[in-house]
């Protein structure tokens, strides 16, 4: 690899931390402050502005194993805003009563969040692209 490459390897390797650090601190004031930590990551200003991050860097890494870091975080929010969307169409569709049946999936969603930050940091901390 000649040194523009690592450079550039080096370079996409912290901006990608920096993603997941914003991620990790959007989860932290979910679970430390006052919001939810389905609300703090998807709603919260460090998680938009990695999503934001993500889709303006993309580009640069394609072809290279952290290709796959940026496509898990893109799916991590994605995909969470989904199942959160869902979840408040559930609530909204039985009037309110809903909510009560709710709180467990919107709970094991805030999980999941957790687990795909903890695991996609450290497979970036191993050098290993993530499969899945």
């Amino acid at each position: 690899m000649d040194n523009d490459n690592e450079r550039a390897s080096s370079s996409l390797i912290r901006w990608t931390q920096v993603i997941y650090a914003l991620h990790a601190f959007s989860l932290l004031t979910g679970i430390l402050g006052a919001a939810t930590v389905v609300g703090a990551f998807l709603t919260g200003w460090p998680s938009i502005i990695a999503v934001i991050l993500n889709y303006v860097k993309r580009s640069e890494t394609r072809g290279t194993w952290l290709e796959s870091h940026f496509r898990w975080q893109i799916r991590t929010f994605w995909f969470g805003l989904l199942w959160i969307s869902l979840c408040v169409i559930f609530i909204v569709v039985t009037l309110g009563i809903g909510i009560l049946i709710a709180w467990f999936p919107m709970a094991m969603v805030g999980l999941w969040f957790i687990y795909r930050i903890v695991r996609g940091w450290l497979s970036l901390h191993d050098g290993r692209p993530m499969y899945a």
